[in-house]
C-alpha cells in the first residue's frame, strides 16, 4: 500500500503546467455520446434477453400429446 502512495505522489509531484482549452460545446458532444451509449446498450440487451427467453421456453415448453380415442 506505501508503495501504491508513493508512486502516486511521485507521479502527481512531477506534473507541469498544462495549457489546454476545452470549447464549450464538448459538453454537449460527451452527453451525446452517453446517451448513445447507453441507448446502444439497452438495444444489445433486449436483443439478447428476448434471445435467452425464447431459448429457456423452447427448453422447458411441454408439448401436448393428442390421445386418440
Amino acid at each position: 500500500m506505501r508503495l501504491i502512495i508513493f508512486i502516486f505522489l511521485v507521479y502527481f509531484s512531477l506534473l507541469g503546467e498544462s495549457f489546454a482549452y476545452i470549447e464549450p460545446g464538448i459538453g454537449s458532444i460527451m452527453l451525446q455520446a452517453i446517451v448513445g451509449f447507453i441507448a446502444i446498450a439497452t438495444v444489445t440487451v433486449s436483443f439478447y434477453w428476448n434471445k435467452f427467453k425464447m431459448f429457456i421456453l423452447k427448453i422447458f415448453k411441454k408439448e401436448k400429446k393428442i390421445e386418440k380415442d
